[in-house]
């Protein structure tokens, strides 16, 4: 699903089509829910947190795509390159905080690399700077896409190729059953 993502994830409004977003939503939803399942043996609280600002960015994209293709009204009229691009950009501040989240899940981990984590945790910074959107219009390329590709394209990566390490990942889950 992550991968998915990977191939269908607009970079704006001109590579914005109702198929791409609503395959890329739905991985993203996928994902969320893999994440909350997969991350609970670290901290089931910050697990279902993470999870859940992934779903708020999902939701915020959906009203995003559903706006810029006609289907409602919300921020201007329909097909605005420059409001879709600013619902994309008010949309990265929760992902960002899942990606800070998911970073620190998987440094705190027994079945992932420490280093995944932080560079997620390095993707999550770069897309919270639409938290100024004007600054994180300037800097999107390359200071917000290319750590976000390095973070999220490593993490993807990593779990097509290796996965999770089994052992670690039961493991951790053991302890944290018995606390």
């Amino acid at each position: 699903m992550y991968l998915l993502i990977f191939i269908t994830a607009p970079s704006g409004a001109a590579t914005a089509t109702p198929v791409k977003m609503l395959v890329n939503l739905a991985s993203d939803t996928g994902v969320a829910l893999i994440f909350l399942y997969l991350f609970k043996p670290g901290s089931r609280k910050l697990s279902i947190v993470a999870s859940l600002f992934r779903l708020i960015f999902v939701v915020l994209m959906g009203v995003n795509a559903l706006n810029y293709f006609g289907a409602i009204e919300v921020l201007q009229p329909s097909h605005s390159s420059a409001s879709f691009n600013f619902g994309y950009g008010i949309a990265l501040i929760p992902f960002g905080i899942h990606c800070i989240l998911t970073g620190y899940l998987i440094f705190k981990s027994t079945f992932l690399p420490r280093i995944l984590g932080v560079l997620m945790v390095m993707a999550g910074l770069g897309y919270l700077l639409f938290l100024w959107p004007s600054l994180g219009d300037r800097l999107f390329f390359p200071y917000i896409v290319i750590p976000g590709v390095v973070g999220e394209g490593s993490l993807t990566l990593w779990l097509l190729a290796m996965g999770v390490n089994n052992l670690g990942w039961t493991e951790q889950e053991r302890r944290g059953a018995t606390r």
